[in-house]
């Protein structure tokens, strides 16, 4: 192996709920390094939530990014000039990421008035096993489960 793996980065867990996924997806979120406008982006969704549902922003989030994860997807190999689709499965980092990536995608892509509400209204989506981002979840499952032949050329 000629280049090192990356060193793994850790942060700091966020201010208001000192938790470590709340700050992973805020920095996700942020633009052009402006943590303060994802951080309220995210407070604002979190309180939309909580008048909402009446209950506890942080556990609607929590239990959306529970729904949204992908235990098993498919990945691209090369065999003899074939290239199958092997289904091979998430490690959790890479589950929490793809979550989050595809609750902020289809999140931003809702018709809702403000950024926070259109958040608000995908995790609570998510939260109950609804919504877009727990459909793209379900259609990755849906390929991996089609391409199960092709389960031996895992490496």
């Amino acid at each position: 192996m000629r280049k090192k793996r990356a060193e793994k980065r850790y942060l700091k867990p966020d201010p208001v709920y000192n938790d470590l996924t709340v700050s992973k997806f805020i920095n996700s979120l942020m633009y052009d390094g402006k943590k303060a406008v994802a951080r309220n982006l995210v407070y604002d969704a979190f309180e939309i939530i909580e008048k909402k549902t009446k209950g506890s922003g942080l556990d609607v989030f929590k239990k959306a990014l529970n729904n949204a994860q992908p235990i098993i997807e498919v990945r691209s190999r090369r065999v003899g000039g074939a290239t199958y689709q092997v289904p091979t499965e998430v490690r959790p980092e890479r589950r929490l990421a793809l979550a989050m990536r595809w609750l902020k995608t289809y999140a931003r892509a809702r018709n809702d008035k403000s950024a926070a509400q259109k958040f608000a209204a995908e995790i609570m989506a998510a939260a109950n096993n609804e919504g877009s981002t727990v459909k793209k979840k379900e259609d990755v499952h849906r390929m991996a489960e089609a391409n199960k032949a092709f389960a031996h050329f895992k490496w």
